[in-house]
């Protein structure tokens, strides 16, 4: 298939076009950081690792462009504040795998294998 405009060409894909997957990654980095963990989907919580530890591993070097980078990608100013300020320092010595995906098992309605994602 030749590219289409507006799909992702490599990693896992959600559907919706590629900014509708952009958004919902944001919004899950948001949620996580929230609230230190998160129950999803297998599949997302696996996509949402490395999107995760890419926030992180900005927030640690720290900078006014890295924080517009992160504020950028997750829209939510308070909770890209709470990364930089709590988050970050938590992790100054860690060289990266900040986060642990737990396997719950089937989801009642539909089956789907859920996982719980949450900081290490």
């Amino acid at each position: 298939m030749a590219g289409i405009p507006g799909r992702p060409k490599k990693g896992r894909r959600f559907g919706g076009d590629a900014a509708h997957q952009k958004a919902m990654m944001g919004n899950l980095v948001a949620s996580l950081i929230a609230a230190e963990g998160l129950v999803t989907t297998e599949s997302k919580a696996k996509a949402l690792r490395p999107a995760f530890e890419k926030c992180l591993t900005k927030a640690k070097k720290g900078g006014v462009e890295h924080q517009r980078q992160v504020v950028a990608f997750i829209r939510d100013k308070d909770m890209a504040h709470k990364l930089f300020a709590e988050i970050a320092p938590r992790y100054a010595e860690r060289p990266g795998g900040y986060t642990r995906i737990l396997k719950l098992g089937p989801r009642h309605g539909d089956n789907a294998p859920m996982a719980r994602i949450e900081l290490v």
